[in-house]
């Protein structure tokens, strides 16, 4: 038998920790849509409750399984680790020979983005080229929100071929947190039609039986399909399924928090796991894999121990926010990329604007395909000499700047000069610093960071040999405190309603589902009348016509994919039975939506229960 974890101390403490995983919980949903009870009131939380709560929610990573509540597979169940030997071992013989073999790792956003990472970072430390990387919306999806193409399962094939044309061996990783994205069903589907070419394997974070089962538009099959039939080849040893179950989001849906910290940890361990046996010519075995996993649940606690400086930074960060300011993170090496990538994940969860959180790293060039894309638009111009030209100019005393860094790096001295140059214009100035017991941010360097929250890894962390494990654990836990920075400044702005992200972008197929579920969830009317209000605010009109009624959920999408408050604007459109432009005034002479739909939400609640009196 596999040793189990320890428990983490919240385990007791937490009222009903594991609720959502009681039979009846929100039945109809999938794990991966379900709200979560442990920041059910997030949205009334001060800065350090909602650091406490996204703790909590990102222990439940860490759990162990309990047969007692529920069946469901967890990342130390011994079937999941056996999964990850079995996947670990087919790496190490595809890199034995990089010019012939090639591993892709393909996903939607934040699991994209994670792709890439990954791909790139093992190619770079390992000397190899064996590491490819696809994600939907091209590389511009790496720095910008590019959803709707995750809805063409056509494009990901494309794709697909194009980058696995010249190699005869190809294990082909699809990651899809719900197992939910048409474009990455559409390339697992080509793989296990050429199996002689390919080793399918999905990540993902629902049992099968809740993939999502909506038919994808103009294709011949459903996500629900694929997972099912991928499943049957596991039992014949030609494919794989790594679909831990870690709980709902802190934010309802939002995929990009526990779901992209889950698909790191799998795939780094799993790749480490094959390239140390391949460098010592030894086994991968579930012992070695359960050293990494608990290697990255120590990271856990080592990040959340700096919990009161997180918060006040959060605390720093909402208030820019509330203000009308933003949030910069000035990022060095991967850490700055973790930065560009939590800043492009706030236009979808939250209808933020794209300059409202940016990231900008130590290059123009981050390693991808399609290298510098600065020309795109300034929202691609994400180099240190672009944030110094472009928005130093602009930065004023209520926005809030973050430096992100490991020390060590010899960058001491560009760090400084850039803080330097931003001190001029405001004092929210703020620094999230890796190092070991050793080292130690210069005095001159640190009285220029109002707070600064510095981890220090023990050594310990690092003897691996060759892994590299460390710095990939500094980039987890730089995620997480990212995300908590921009997950709380976003909540205490009111975006966030008990724990739903109620002013989402509509710009796909699984977000249009999941705005509809909103609608119905707060209001309490039936799916075709939110569904009616849903169209009506879209099209900013009362009364749909017929032929606005029958065409395709994509033609709503693209309509809506750039509009803002789409949400809102439905909810109070039913909460007070009102025009959809009585709606829209309504939450403009209210700037924070939270507020808004929470007064509306009380007076319905009120008008019904008085009613229900009489």
């Amino acid at each position: 038998m596999l040793k189990s974890t320890k428990r983490f101390k919240h385990d007791i403490e937490t009222p009903q920790p594991r609720k959502w995983e009681l039979a009846g919980y929100e039945a109809t949903l999938p794990i991966t849509e379900k709200s979560n009870p442990i920041t059910h009131n997030i949205d009334k939380s001060d800065s350090a409750q909602i650091v406490q709560l996204l703790e909590e929610c990102d222990a439940e990573i860490f759990r162990k399984e309990d047969n007692s509540v529920t069946n469901y597979k967890t990342l130390y169940s011994e079937s999941i680790l056996r999964t990850m030997v079995d996947t670990s071992k087919q790496v190490q013989e595809l890199l034995k020979d990089s010019e012939d073999n090639l591993i892709v790792l393909s996903g939607c956003g934040t699991s994209g983005r994670l792709a890439f990472l990954l791909a790139s970072s093992f190619n770079n430390l390992f000397k190899t080229a064996s590491y490819g990387y696809i994600i939907a919306g091209g590389d511009k999806a790496l720095i910008t929100s590019q959803e709707l193409p995750e809805d063409n399962p056509e494009a990901g094939i494309k794709m697909l071929n194009k980058i696995s044309e010249r190699k005869n061996k190809v294990m082909f990783i699809g990651i899809s947190c719900g197992l939910s994205a048409p474009f990455v069903a559409g390339q697992l589907d080509v793989c296990m039609n050429n199996l002689d070419k390919f080793i399918p394997v999905l990540v993902g974070f629902n049992p099968i039986n809740m993939a999502r089962s909506d038919k994808i538009e103009g294709w011949h099959s459903t996500f629900f399909q694929v997972a099912e039939r991928i499943q049957k080849l596991e039992k014949l040893h030609k494919a794989f399924v790594i679909n831990p179950a870690v709980g709902p989001e802190g934010i309802t849906g939002s995929s990009r928090m526990k779901g992209g910290s889950v698909t790191k940890i799998l795939l780094e361990t799993i790749f480490l796991a094959a390239h140390k046996a391949l460098a010592n010519n030894t086994d991968i075995t579930d012992g070695y894999l359960l050293d990494l996993l608990r290697s990255y649940e120590k990271a856990h606690s080592i990040t959340y121990s700096h919990s009161e400086a997180i918060a006040a930074l959060v605390k720093q960060a909402g208030a820019s926010l509330q203000q009308n300011g933003h949030i910069y993170y000035i990022g060095w090496k991967t850490l700055g990329i973790m930065g560009v990538f939590d800043a492009s994940e706030c236009v979808p969860t939250f209808g933020a604007d794209f300059s409202h959180v940016r990231g900008f790293i130590n290059n123009k060039e981050m390693a991808n395909n399609d290298g510098d894309m600065s020309t795109l638009g300034l929202e691609f111009a994400i180099s240190h000499d672009d944030f110094l030209k472009n928005v130093l100019p602009t930065i004023h005393r209520t926005d809030t700047i973050v430096f992100i860094f490991t020390l060590g790096d010899n960058e001491v001295p560009e760090i400084e000069k850039i803080a330097h140059q931003v001190k001029m214009s405001t004092d929210n100035l703020f620094a999230i610093s890796h190092g070991t017991a050793w080292q130690h941010m210069p005095k001159h360097l640190e009285k220029l960071f109002s707070i600064t929250i510095s981890v220090t890894w023990p050594v310990m962390l690092s003897n691996y040999e060759g892994c590299y494990i460390q710095m990939f654990q500094r980039e987890l836990s730089t995620k997480w405190i990212l995300n908590a920075i921009s997950t709380g400044a976003h909540v205490l702005k009111g975006k966030v309603y008990h724990n739903y992200m109620i002013d989402l972008k509509v710009s796909n197929s699984k977000l249009f589902g999941r705005a509809l579920y909103i609608i119905q969830r707060f209001t309490g009317q039936t799916r075709s009348k939110c569904l009616e209000k849903l169209l009506q605010t879209v099209y900013e009109t009362d009364e749909l016509s017929e032929k606005i009624k029958n065409v395709e959920a994509s033609k709503h999408i693209q309509h809506a994919a750039t509009m803002n408050k789409i949400v809102p604007t439905a909810m109070v459109a039913l909460m007070r039975n009102c025009s959809i432009s009585e709606a829209k005034a309504q939450l403009a002479s209210c700037s924070i939506v939270q507020e808004a739909i929470s007064e509306f939400d009380t007076q319905k609640w009120t008008a019904d229960h008085t009613e229900a009196a009489e």
